[in-house]
């Protein structure tokens, strides 16, 4: 059972007084996060079976932080195979070296720990972290993060009583290396099992659908009071509908832009995106209140076994939740889902953190510099191998990861020719990565040739989705573009045989990742990398190679060993006072800890 309570954070007594010495010694304070991801048994469908917690948390802990402050993680890898976690939707500015995906670092072998330190730079929102190799994400290994408004940069809307995180997902019994053979072997991942509410099981609202004994969430609230929902669809490949009975959901934020404030009834959350909703109780507690997250977009038997249920718990509630799940959209209007979609603005009055290109927040008048059409396919047979691609590419992971072979000069491990277009000649396995110019202002149509919605998430950036509708998009598409108040965000959604457009401004150098967010698709090769480089190398606009950096591939011989990464990187932007000042203020904040 859930209460709504402040969000904790786990932080051992050491690194928290060296944290309260940064906030008093540094404009921006250090967070510290000591994380060891291991094996769980958990039956989440009452089955028991392997998952992958932190720090003994299935789902892992809540990151939560306030804007601009410096995040210091130490991961410990207690799995039988290397680990990474990302850090979906935070743009890591100037440092791509933390995005933790395998064109930026190296993995962390099992048993090894490494560190990392990024800033949640100019950002506000909810985001969510998850395993970024091996399928894992199918195994869990994820969690939420919160970025608060600093003090100074009120709220779009009242101050809520409380703040819910909900990790919605589909899941299956089998386990992360089986889907993932199955998906190597061209075997779809068919229907789910069925849906998790922070890493537990449906409540029994039917007896013929739910078995007996399954744990699941109950989110306790209080009569009258306002509630932030984060929701995140932290699943590996189902549109999931979310909606609370008898309630209204006033969306507020999605992936760190406030919106224009509307209220839904229920909302698709596609596979990788994070809305905030604020929700009122205003209902007389007759009973309970069931939280529903449903499948979209699969027949209708499999949805009905595959829906997840919450409940909701007024303090002074006369009775469980029964009866009927309150309806979802229906299936076969293939134009709820994306006017939906379209419905979602940006609130270009709020006072936050946003994408600011070229000084202006008028996107619609800024010229584009390129245009990429990128095409997917479903998996076909390449080389004999199952595979996805993008625009006839299906993207190859090399040995040395592409930053540190651009770091050391390293030819020939990838190239700066990913096509624009879709190339009349057969589909390959090839590194090839788009040569992003710096500040440059890109054009990018995702032209969905799959049969299931299809999801496309970029790391290091909040682009604006300027529009989407079915069909091919062609040159006079442009005149549908929402110019003006289009959502910024990095995850969209593409429906099937349809299109989503999207601009963005490159001004955050590194080298980042484009992606399909359905495992299924991104495992077998949906994906391609953006360089972007300042061509004025004496401009410092990208972070120094960590101290702690693991090597690996062409670069192994440079790797030192194991017991440097049980330190926590150094926090260089901290101002350095002299050592006498900082032992007797380290002495007094120890003795007041202590006492």
């Amino acid at each position: 059972m859930l209460s709504v309570q402040p969000t904790s954070r786990r932080c051992f007594y050491f690194h928290c007084l060296i944290g309260l010495f940064t906030v008093a010694l540094a404009g921006d304070p250090y967070v510290f996060y000591d994380w060891t991801v291991s094996y769980l048994t958990a039956s989440p469908l009452g089955v028991k079976q392997q998952v992958i917690g932190i720090e003994g948390q299935f789902p892992g802990p809540i990151l939560n932080v306030t804007t601009n402050w410096n995040v210091v993680v130490n991961v410990k890898n207690n799995l039988n195979e290397p680990f990474l976690l990302t850090w979906n939707g935070i743009q890591q500015r100037k440092n791509s070296w933390q995005d933790g995906v395998s064109g930026t670092n190296c993995p962390i072998p099992a048993g090894w720990n490494w560190t990392y330190q990024f800033q949640v730079k100019d950002q506000i929102g909810s985001f969510f972290y998850f395993p970024s190799l091996n399928f894992q994400r199918a195994a869990g290994g994820y969690g939420g993060i919160i970025i608060n408004n600093r003090d100074v940069i009120p709220l779009p809307f009242g101050t809520p009583d409380g703040d819910i995180t909900l990790l919605i997902s589909d899941w299956y019994i089998k386990s992360h290396d089986k889907l993932r053979k199955h998906v190597e072997d061209g075997v779809g991942l068919g229907a789910p099992d069925g849906v998790l509410f922070n890493g537990l099981g449906p409540y029994r609202y039917d007896e013929s659908l739910v078995p007996n004994g399954i744990s699941y969430e109950i989110i306790n609230v209080e009569p009258g009071k306002t509630y932030r929902f984060r929701v995140h669809n932290v699943g590996i490949s189902t549109s999931l509908n979310f909606r609370i009975q008898n309630h209204n959901l006033l969306l507020v934020e999605t992936e760190g832009s406030y919106t224009v404030q509307q209220n839904y009834a229920n909302m698709d959350v596609h596979v990788g995106q994070s809305f905030s909703f604020l929700v009122t109780m205003d209902q007389n507690a007759t009973s309970d209140y069931y939280i529903v997250a449903s499948s979209r977009f699969v027949n209708s038997s499999a949805s009905a076994r595959a829906a997840g249920v919450a409940i909701l718990h007024y303090s002074n509630s006369q009775g469980p939740a029964s009866g009927p799940l309150p309806d979802p959209p229906n299936d076969f209007d293939s134009f709820f889902s994306m006017n939906q979609a379209r419905s979602i603005r940006w609130n270009v009055s709020a006072g936050a953190a946003r994408p600011n290109p070229q000084g202006s927040f008028k996107y619609g008048d800024i010229t584009v510099t390129e245009v990429f059409v990128i095409v997917n396919r479903p998996a076909e047979l390449i080389d004999r191998k199952w595979r996805t691609t993008l625009n006839g590419i299906s993207y190859l992971a090399p040995a040395t990861p592409l930053k540190l072979a651009q770091q050391f000069n390293i030819l020939g491990v990838y190239k700066l020719d990913f096509p624009n277009r879709l190339m009349n000649r057969p589909p390959k396995v090839d590194t090839s990565i788009i040569n992003g110019t710096y500040k440059g202002f890109f054009e990018i149509i995702f032209q969905n040739n799959d049969s299931s919605v299809q999801n496309y998430h970029m790391d290091g950036y909040a682009f604006f989705v300027v529009g989407m509708d079915y069909g091919v998009w062609t040159e006079n598409s442009r005149s549908t573009y929402n110019k003006w108040d289009g959502v910024a965000r990095s995850t969209t959604q593409v429906f099937p045989g349809a299109w989503t457009a999207i601009l963005v401004y490159l001004d955050n150098a590194g080298i980042w990742n484009l992606r399909a967010e359905n495992l299924d698709s991104w495992y077998l090769g949906q994906e391609v990398y953006v360089s972007v480089v300042n061509p004025e190398i004496e401009v410092d606009t990208e972070i120094p190679l960590p101290g702690n950096t693991i090597y690996c591939g062409l670069l192994s011989s440079l790797q030192k060993g194991q017991a440097q990464r049980f330190k926590f990187s150094g926090a260089q932007s901290v101002a350095k006072p002299s050592r006498t000042v900082l032992v007797a203020l380290f002495i007094a904040l120890l003795g007041a800890f202590l006492r």
